[in-house]
């Protein structure tokens, strides 16, 4: 190494000791991804929040991907929601994005979002379990999983025994029924109790204007329309100022931090959901996720989803042999209004026809994926099967 280089690397040694003590952060920062692109608000308005969430936090570094930037924040160049998309997947699956926020984003079936909001009689924090996507195709079953998914986000932001209730809701009965079962099975639940003289852990609204539970288990549909109320209830609807967004993406076995906002968000929710998936990142999200369902299979997770009697996602062909699919391709195109419980068959469909195609969960609903050139012919098919 020459005398040049040795200068620049103890110049730059200097330079982090000096952020270090300025901010009081020591160590690598957070990467957190921000796309700009798609808002109702402009470009301008995710830029401020990324601005107040790195002035928030000064273990955050925000990275923003999209056009028309104009900051002093780190950029990374994209056209369209599309490119942004794919270089914010590229960045976290190369490990240069520890985590990212983003809007309209498509997630597998499987994965739903855990948001968070703070409550107006209390101003109590409360995570809603879930907001967005679909954790499985049958109500039940989701919001079994949606328990799990709050639960190891609570974990991640440091309460180590959280309170679940059970929102009021068609099937929260049965899902009560089912956790306790898991729980005597010996999966630790801290069931909460309602407000209310009769109590119980299934939650009025009542308690969810008072934040009794720290995770209230819904629907995801259920659970977005509670998070857009939270959000925007004292500004008319048109711009969300409070909480921090929909929250990041839970599966048992997802592999990567992708926090949700709405087109709709306002700076300060976009500044609050990039400090959440900071604090996912910190909180080793991903790692808590795997092994809450390890513990949850312990405690007989598979019976209790087999008791369900869910219909499988490769469905059965003449009655003979299961639907094999065919080679996979990339999938870049959505084909929107097949109902969620149609879902598994429509894909079924257009395998037997032998075109790829995966479920997903859209921005506003259950969603098929295709490749482009696909398309045309998959919507076809769905149309003369009636599925949309």
């Amino acid at each position: 190494m020459g005398m040049n280089q040795i200068r620049e690397t103890i110049a730059e040694v200097f330079e982090d000791v000096a952020n270090a003590l300025e901010t009081g952060s020591f160590g690598r920062r957070i990467r957190v991804g921000l796309t700009i692109l798609g808002s109702e608000h402009g470009p301008e308005e995710l830029i401020r929040g990324a601005e107040l969430a790195e002035n928030q936090s000064p273990e955050l570094q925000a990275v923003v991907i999209g056009s028309c930037i104009n900051t002093h924040l780190e950029s990374v160049g994209a056209k369209n929601e599309k490119e942004a998309h794919a270089k914010m997947d590229e960045m976290l699956l190369n490990g240069t994005l520890d985590a990212a926020v983003t809007m309209h984003y498509n997630f597998p079936i499987g994965v739903s979002t855990v948001g968070r909001v703070v409550t107006p009689a209390r101003g109590k924090e409360m995570f809603l379990a879930t907001t967005t996507g679909t954790s499985a195709t049958d109500r039940i079953s989701a919001m079994l999983r949606n328990t799990i998914y709050g639960i190891a986000v609570a974990k991640a932001c440091g309460k180590t025994n959280p309170t679940v209730g059970i929102l009021n809701i068609d099937g929260g009965r049965q899902v009560e029924r089912l956790l306790r079962k898991l729980h005597e099975g010996g999966y630790p639940i801290n069931f909460t109790q309602s407000a209310r003289a009769d109590g119980g852990v299934v939650m009025r609204g009542n308690d969810l204007l008072m934040g009794v539970p720290d995770i209230m288990v819904s629907d995801s549909l259920t659970g977005n329309v509670l998070m857009k109320v939270f959000s925007a209830y004292h500004t008319g609807g048109s711009y969300e100022a409070l909480g921090y967004g929909y929250g990041p993406g839970v599966g048992e076995n997802y592999d990567r931090i992708i926090c949700i906002i709405s087109r709709a968000s306002g700076a300060p929710v976009i500044a609050g959901a990039m400090g959440f998936a900071a604090e996912c990142v910190k909180g080793k999200l991903l790692e808590k996720a795997k092994k809450e369902f390890a513990a949850a299979k312990k405690a007989g997770w598979d019976n209790i989803i087999k008791s369900l009697n869910l219909g499988v996602a490769q469905k059965k062909d003449d009655g003979e042999r299961e639907v094999q699919p065919p080679p996979k391709k990339p999938v870049t195109e959505s084909i929107p209004g097949v109902e969620v419980t149609e879902l598994e068959d429509a894909v079924a469909v257009l395998w037997k026809a032998g075109i790829y195609a995966e479920s997903g969960m859209g921005c506003t609903g259950p969603i098929v994926m295709i490749a482009p050139e696909d398309k045309e012919k998959a919507l076809e098919l769905l149309k003369k099967n009636e599925f949309v």
